[in-house]
């Protein structure tokens, strides 16, 4: 029973810092729209944490602007004055009335009488109306290169939180690479011709190893037989029973003809290379694992931005796929997957915490980018539009684009979660 609760309670845990991770993620990208307009001096009117009832909220009196904590801890925003370019004036914020004794009793006598009602009615000031100077501040009236700016900024805050969450785990613990668990024996090649036990895998044809898409794009394509250079991490033991590792280079032969059909396929690359098949009642796997190795000071910092970049990369090679019909929508997650797995990395250990939090910031910074109705890369497009044709497509028409868009985004997230389950 109390290893039963410890699990439920461990588990909530790890959902709760999954949850975490994206919320600081998302503020820090609003704080990033936030930043950027307050530097090139656009009206903000609100910036908020989560969605839905407010828990706290207070404003400036300085400049306006409300700072609020919401019930959803699930995105936030940034809103800018006139961001959508359709309102004549931006609301103002109700003034309260000033609270004095006999308040309900006054009510109560002005709902009975409307003369009284209509009395109290004429001192309720009007919304104050802005003035040219104020408008000019608006979002909308800003120039397209300061808007274009502020659309940037949030995902360039992503990117920035991602890199220096890679520095800070490149350097405390090393990269994480691929590595061979368990080799496949083979009477057929020569031993110095295959990869062994417990190789950690660093280069092949002479360039760096980030992710499995690169063993893959290194062997993609070759036939059985053909040799592929390997740097690798091979583990040796003394005469005394004491392990230590040698950096060494090997020609591997390949023992199949590898053919990757897309980024989520890689069963001939670990077959062309000797990696052991373990089969299970639940379906088989290969026996691969993931090693941490330490490099240099300033090849560790240069690692972790080409890391970052083969992130992206890999986003954009999936999103093809995708296009292309290469690859299945059942391999995205949702809001609910995404937060799944999330917590699991995250609650391993306070590596996985850094690596998933790394990866999910370069994809927020990414997918945010991308010329998708109620992005911000879509926000750009219509703004360099207006930037060529030296006036702004329909407000209206954009508005409508942009909310089509955000229900499309919404309906698919859902979509592709129902499909894991499916």
């Amino acid at each position: 029973m109390a290893n039963n609760l410890l699990s439920v309670w461990s588990t909530i845990g790890s959902v709760a810092l999954a949850i975490l991770i994206l919320l600081v993620m998302i503020t820090v990208h609003e704080f990033g729209h936030y930043v950027a307009g307050k530097i090139l001096k656009f009206k903000i009117d609100e910036f908020s944490i989560g969605f839905g009832p407010a828990l706290f909220k207070r404003r400036s009196k300085k400049t306006g602007e409300l700072f609020a904590l919401r019930l959803i801890p699930l995105g936030g925003y940034c809103a800018f004055a006139g961001e959508d370019g359709l309102e004549e004036t931006p609301p103002e914020p109700p003034e309260p009335f000033p609270e004095t004794e006999g308040t309900e009793h006054a009510e109560g006598a002005a709902a009975m009488n409307p003369a009284a009602a209509a009395e109290s009615a004429e001192n309720v000031p009007a919304p104050r109306v802005p003035t040219e100077e104020e408008k000019a501040h608006w979002f909308v009236n800003r120039k397209p290169w300061q808007r274009i700016i502020v659309l940037l900024a949030g995902a360039f805050m992503n990117y920035l939180l991602a890199v220096l969450l890679i520095i800070i785990c490149f350097f405390a613990y090393g990269q994480t690479m691929v590595a061979v668990y368990e080799a496949e024996p083979t009477a057929e090649i020569a031993a110095e011709y295959c990869l062994q036990d417990r190789d950690i895998l660093l280069q092949a044809e002479g360039k760096n190893l980030y992710l499995t898409t690169d063993v893959a794009k290194a062997v993609g394509g070759k036939k059985a037989g053909e040799q592929v250079s390997f740097r690798v991490s091979r583990l040796f033991m003394t005469d005394e029973g004491e392990s230590y590792r040698q950096e060494m280079d090997v020609e591997v032969q390949l023992r199949a003809d590898v053919t990757v059909e897309n980024s989520a396929d890689f069963s001939s690359v670990w077959r062309a290379l000797g990696i052991r098949y373990e089969e299970a009642e639940e379906g088989g796997s290969y026996l691969l694992a993931s090693a941490a190795y330490r490099f240099g000071f300033w090849e560790t910092l240069g690692r972790s931005f080409v890391y970052s970049f083969k992130i992206a990369g890999s986003i954009f090679q999936i999103l093809g796929e995708l296009l292309t019909g290469r690859l299945g929508l059942s391999v995205l997650g949702g809001p609910v997957s995404t937060i799944a797995i999330t917590s699991q990395v995250a609650g391993s250990s306070f590596r996985g915490f850094l690596e998933i939090a790394g990866y999910i910031g370069v994809n927020l910074a990414v997918f945010n980018l991308l010329p998708v109705p109620a992005l911000d890369g879509s926000k750009i497009v219509f703004t360099v539009i207006e930037w060529i044709r030296g006036k702004p497509v329909n407000r209206k028409v954009e508005a409508v684009i942009h909310f089509v868009g955000l229900v499309f985004l919404l309906g698919f997230a859902v979509l592709v979660d129902i499909l894991q389950f499916v």
